[in-house]
């Protein structure tokens, strides 16, 4: 499996325990709230459904839970990272980074 890639299959990325249509954790359903609200495009990967991906991203992000939000093919963090980098700003700066390289 090329973690690699799968991380950089859409300028935002979310793996995560359901999808964003259907959440099947608060942390996920959280940091799925975040990016709605800041209007952000970006793709789920559901890490329940797939048992290498859930463990070997684990390996790939030197990250022991889910979610994991990549944005540009870096990880940024969980939940917990999210809301911080929303409450000081940073995170609206990379989603709006992230959007304009994708709308270029």
């Amino acid at each position: 499996m090329n973690y690699k890639e799968l991380v950089n299959q859409d300028r935002i990325m979310l793996f995560m325990k359901g999808d964003k249509y259907m959440p099947r954790c608060g942390f996920s359903a959280k940091v799925l709230e975040i990016l709605n609200f800041h209007g952000a495009k970006y793709t789920t990967f559901d890490i329940l459904a797939d048992e290498e991906v859930r463990q070997g991203l684990k390996e790939f992000s030197n990250w022991p839970t889910y979610p994991q939000l990549y944005i540009n093919g870096e990880l940024i963090g969980g939940c917990d990272i999210a809301m911080q980098m929303l409450q000081n700003g940073e995170l609206k700066q990379l989603i709006d980074d992230a959007t304009s390289k994708s709308a270029a």
